[in-house]
């Protein structure tokens, strides 16, 4: 039998750390899309 007060869910919310970035995904990844464009330009123009 189990137990009289047993529940499916953990006592505490553990922090997990996907839930932790995925607020900061619409800051990050315009920046390091903005970064990506500007190295490649930079690869282009020094291969040119």
């Amino acid at each position: 039998m189990s137990a009289p007060h047993a529940s499916h869910e953990p006592a505490a919310h553990d922090l997990d750390p996907v839930e932790a970035v995925v607020p900061l995904i619409p800051i990050v990844l315009p920046i390091v899309g903005g970064v990506l464009m500007f190295l490649l330009a930079f690869i282009a123009v020094s291969m040119a």
